[in-house]
């Protein structure tokens, strides 16, 4: 493997940090928070005001553990706050609320998804809009360090015109650890690989089509499909393909989590690693291989957890001060790819071409003729 200083110079893997943060509100104190949100905040130096969350223990706890100064003792006192950015870390079914809630004008963080379906993801960007929030989704594989710099790679054109995008993940994955997810209709694409379609649409743009198939397994009782098979048609010759299954169960040796890019002069191989032992996760990688030169490892700043957690924040934190002019994730951008979850729900719903295996013989004689 060749040394990454082959390139003419690094790729960008970490969000700027803003000059005067402000002080976060946390709404929601679940295992994501504790897992990713809290270490990428203490990280990057973003400080804390106080926590809510309706099990009022949890919150104590997470407060000992991280320092908070305030524990809230019910959503309204949290949401009286001033001068402070709202993280809001809540099942899908209560963004909506929450949002419709919130201060006017206030800065807001929403973890993924936006609601449940499109429709949800219409009353959230309606409510936003309405209360005139700058607000932005918590797509964090977008700043993930390797995904930075995949980005950055393909904003330069150091791969050419995209041509192929494949994701493809094999792993266990423990859905068990999220008891809210039982008795949803829908929970793969929209509780995980929202992350994937999301990044494809920030790789490749706009898609003009899909086709999925979403399967449950039986070791997942209750749960609904944790199994996708889609294709994104991103246009006449780019093939891009998901493939995802939640429930290999044999060990890691061919264990995968990995995103392939390929274009008209270049190649990019993105593994992450969380996958792979959620939520300790392995190390994430970046591999290129660009203008006919070898394939090199870029050495990252980091992995998608905890540290692209940082990104969405600080940029929020920055446009809110009015240091970045872009909302990268923004509620209106991210009502978008929700517009993509819900077509390839639409096409699992569907369902495929019937395969023919018998003809009518008064059929068979009228092809043959």
């Amino acid at each position: 493997m060749q040394d990454a200083s082959n390139h003419a110079r690094p790729y960008q893997q970490r969000w700027p940090a803003p000059a005067a943060p402000r002080p976060i509100v946390l709404i929601g104190a679940g295992g994501i928070v504790r897992d990713a949100h809290l270490p990428a905040y203490r990280a990057a130096g973003l400080p804390l005001q106080g926590v809510y969350d309706a099990d009022h223990a949890r919150a104590e706890a997470l407060s000992r553990d991280f320092g908070i100064p305030r524990v809230y003792r019910s959503r309204d006192e949290a949401m009286a706050e001033t001068g402070v950015v709202f993280d809001l870390a809540l099942p899908p079914q209560a963004v909506l609320g929450t949002v419709e809630a919130l201060p006017e004008g206030a800065a807001v963080l929403i973890q993924k998804p936006l609601g449940t379906t499109l429709a949800e993801a219409t009353a959230i960007r309606a409510a936003v809009r309405a209360r005139r929030l700058a607000a932005a989704m918590n797509f964090q594989l977008r700043f993930a360090p390797n995904m930075l710099a995949l980005q950055d790679a393909v904003t330069e054109d150091a791969l050419g015109r995209i041509l192929e995008l494949d994701v493809r993940i094999l792993c266990r994955m423990p859905w068990e650890k999220w008891p809210f997810l039982r008795g949803m209709p829908r929970l793969e694409i929209l509780m995980h690989s929202i992350h994937y379609v999301d990044l494809l649409r920030r790789l490749a743009g706009e898609p003009r089509a899909v086709h999925a198939r979403c399967v449950p397994h039986p070791d997942a009782r209750g749960m609904a499909a944790t199994r996708t098979s889609a294709i994104i048609d991103f246009g006449a010759d780019v093939r891009c393909t998901l493939s995802v299954n939640h429930h290999h169960a044999h060990g890691p040796r061919h264990e995968a989590s990995e995103l392939r890019v390929e274009g008209t002069h270049g190649a990019a191989v993105a593994v992450m690693g969380v996958n792979l032992d959620y939520p300790t996760g392995r190390p994430d990688r970046l591999e290129l291989a660009t203008g006919g030169a070898p394939w090199v490892d870029v050495p990252l700043a980091g992995n998608w957890f905890p540290d692209a957690f940082r990104g969405p924040m600080s940029n929020l934190q920055r446009f809110a001060a009015g240091e970045d002019r872009e909302l990268v994730s923004s509620v209106e951008d991210a009502w978008r790819t929700m517009a993509v979850v819900e077509a390839l729900y639409d096409s699992d719903t569907a369902g495929g071409t019937p395969v023919l295996l018998d003809i009518p013989a008064a059929a068979a004689m009228e092809r043959s003729a």
